[in-house]
């Protein structure tokens, strides 16, 4: 695996290279650049070369998010920092994991290992995506029938917000704010739903994409959803699917 680091301080830049090589002994470091200045035209000349970045978020000359707007970055990233308050702008980009300074050899290894694991879900997609090409692509619901007394309504998939639990109950609720009881478990409906819309964000709730209207970190690398329609209950994305949530809310 060839690497660039992107860091201003000369001595977190090696440290994080003796970490890599401690990780494995043939990851090859391409470069260490300690600005915005140095790195915008090294990426642009040398991008195809490398496997993986990692980006120290504030530099001396600015903040590494700066890179995004000046060159399309192609490759994963892992962001460095001595501050979390950046977290929410990295995952918005191509960010693997977000590492908070001082990085421990523990911590390296950990995103390391969420990398590889990443890159093997993806290349089982790709080697099982001409199959199902072969036989057409799979269909998802569009309409949800629901009953209010004793009527009966047609609900547009594109209209809901989100499906909650509450016990042994499921809701559905559309964005104006109404919700109805349905008969379906929220097991059923990942398989019913289109997962470019929508996302199972833990144990409770599948939330439409456009139903989310902030992100926020939370506490132990989680994150808590603001939503609208407001939710009744507080979403908290469980952290086994922060990482699924990133590249989901990102487009991937």
């Amino acid at each position: 695996m060839k690497v660039a680091i992107i860091e201003d301080e000369p001595l977190a830049a090696e440290k994080l290279e003796r970490y890599l090589l401690k990780y494995n002994r043939d990851i090859e470091v391409l470069a260490k650049l300690p600005s915005l200045e140095t790195a915008i035209p090294w990426i642009e000349e040398h991008q195809e070369d490398v496997d993986l970045f990692f980006m120290d978020v504030q530099l001396t000359d600015g903040l590494s998010f700066e890179i995004f707007s000046a060159t399309p970055v192609k490759k994963p990233v892992i962001f460095t920092t001595a501050f979390d308050e950046f977290a929410i702008d990295a995952f918005k980009v191509n960010s693997i994991d977000y590492l908070l300074k001082p990085i421990t050899f523990t911590d390296l290894s950990k995103a390391l290992k969420k990398l590889k694991s990443l890159r093997e879900q993806f290349s089982q997609y790709t080697e099982i995506s001409p199959l199902v090409q072969q036989f057409g692509k799979k269909s998802y619901k569009d309409r949800f029938l629901v009953r209010m007394g004793n009527h009966i309504h047609s609900i547009p998939t594109e209209s809901i917000g989100y499906f909650y639990a509450e016990g042994r109950d499921v809701y559905l609720k559309r964005t104006n704010g109404k919700k109805y009881l349905i008969e379906y478990t929220l097991e059923s409906l990942e398989d019913l739903l289109d997962p470019k819309q929508f996302l199972r964000t833990n144990r409770s709730f599948i939330v439409h994409i456009n139903a989310i209207e902030d992100v926020m970190v939370y506490a132990n690398r989680r994150l808590k959803l603001t939503l609208n329609p407001k939710a009744e209950n507080e979403l908290i994305v469980s952290r086994e699917k922060v990482s699924q949530f990133k590249l989901w809310f990102e487009g991937i």
